[in-house]
């Protein structure tokens, strides 16, 4: 499956050959192994293999890239042809570069070969569970794979890097039914090592679909109110993902963070620890280096409120001036608080447990207002019912600081670990 280990070197040497001062490749190579679900009956195996590779190079400052699909010499040439021709319509940036030389490495984790008959086993098994516990539930799309990929990162200051990660995923599509009553739709994706449990087992799966048993009748939420949100881990990491957005190159070499002056300020209540672990034991997916050419280390973004690290790579440390991170985020771990799902509940006397949220970005000064999404409304300490589409809206950066508690239970998905997170003072609009 590998792809040749001379394919980058060879890139590299092409680039060069045709006039860069600097040169880079990216090359990945993948093959996946899917077992599809459709209608509750399973309908496909597969496999698949995908090739991507990209090319950089850069001259007198001037930098461009090409991605092609293909490793054939020929169609190399190609692409190496066309970073000429778009190096030469580039403009000069004295940022562009390349990483420094770093002692050549390979990395490994995970299983390369995946286990089909396992696969199979754990599908059916799975179909059986779900249809004798939940019979209103309608699973409109099981996908079961194992990817296997290669990935080669090569420049001409001689930096090597190569990895090969293996592991397996499931991703889940559902509704209930009940008569003419139908919930909304609901999702999951959970990453997994191996397939050593029966698959409804691993984390948040078998609670995704009872709530969807639940939801197939909901009630019009009465009435406006500034109260509590708890924010389940399924719901967590899209906020997780908005906060990290702002951390990144584009909005800190444009200006446009709202947190562009808060590094080692206080961003968040002193409850809140996050960290990005690529190279975490826990966690089935990461990378070992990035797309930019470094190995990674993991790292802690923001501790117990304090915001310790901005998100830039090679060009937005260049660019601002500011220090480069050492990954480039992702598999997020937030820290367990203190308080059970259950005691969090308890202390809410009007709000939503928000479960899915549809919202657009949040706007320059971070308010954001959406949709929640297969939730429920809580009174009085008690969750009371599921609700229907009902707006929410507040502020990022007063929400974070708003924390009034996180739970000692979290959810590991494979692709990260975080708890229940009870924020005040959000904006909740019923009918």
């Amino acid at each position: 499956m590998a792809a040749d280990k001379k394919v980058p070197e060879f890139c590299v040497k092409a680039l060069l050959d045709a006039g860069m001062d600097q040169a880079v490749c990216n090359l990945a190579f993948t093959r996946k192994t899917e077992l599809n679900v459709e209608a509750g009956n399973i309908s496909l195996l597969r496999t698949t293999d995908d090739v991507s590779l990209s090319l950089t190079g850069i001259k007198e400052m001037k930098k461009a890239s090409s991605s092609i699909n293909k490793i054939d010499e020929e169609s190399i040439k190609k692409s190496v042809q066309e970073v000429v021709e778009f190096v030469n319509a580039s403009e000069t940036d004295p940022a562009n570069g390349i990483a420094e030389l770093q002692p050549p490495e390979s990395f490994t984790k995970g299983s390369e070969k995946p286990d089909v008959d396992l696969m199979y086993k754990r599908m059916k098994s799975f179909l059986a569970y779900t249809t004798k516990k939940y019979p209103t539930l309608t699973l409109e799309q099981v996908i079961l794979d194992h990817s296997a990929q290669h990935r080669y990162y090569n420049n001409s200051n001689e930096v090597d890097f190569k990895s090969v990660r293996g592991g397996y995923s499931i991703m889940l599509m559902f509704i209930s039914k009940k008569g003419t009553d139908i919930s909304s739709f609901n999702y999951i994706v959970v990453a997994m090592n191996d397939l050593s449990d029966e698959l409804y087992n691993y984390d948040g799966i078998d609670r995704l679909l009872a709530q969807s048993v639940q939801q197939v009748t909901t009630e019009n939420m009465q009435g406006n109110f500034v109260g509590d949100v708890i924010i389940t881990p399924e719901c967590m990491g899209s906020f997780v993902s908005i906060i990290t957005s702002y951390l990144g190159d584009y909005p800190l070499i444009t200006g446009t963070s709202i947190y562009k002056d808060s590094l080692d300020k206080l961003i968040a209540d002193e409850k809140f620890t996050l960290h990005s672990t690529p190279i975490s034991k826990e966690l089935t997916t990461g990378y070992f280096f990035t797309g930019d050419g470094y190995k990674v280390k993991n790292s802690t973004i923001i501790d117990n409120g304090v915001l310790k690290t901005f998100l830039l790579g090679l060009y937005g440390s260049r660019k601002t001036g500011l220090e480069k991170a050492v990954n480039s985020g992702g598999c997020y771990v937030v820290d367990q608080g203190d308080s059970s799902f259950e005691e969090m509940v308890k202390s809410v006397k009007k709000g939503i447990l928000l479960c899915r949220f549809s919202g657009g970005n949040p706007s320059s000064n971070g308010d954001f207002s959406g949709v929640a999404k297969n939730s429920y409304y809580i009174e009085n300490g008690k969750i009371m019912y599921p609700i229907t589409e009902t707006m929410v809206s507040g502020n990022l950066k007063e929400m974070m600081k708003n924390i009034k508690s996180i739970s000692s239970e979290r959810v590991n998905n494979g692709n990260s670990i975080l708890p229940w997170i009870t924020f005040s003072g959000v904006s909740v609009s019923g009918k």
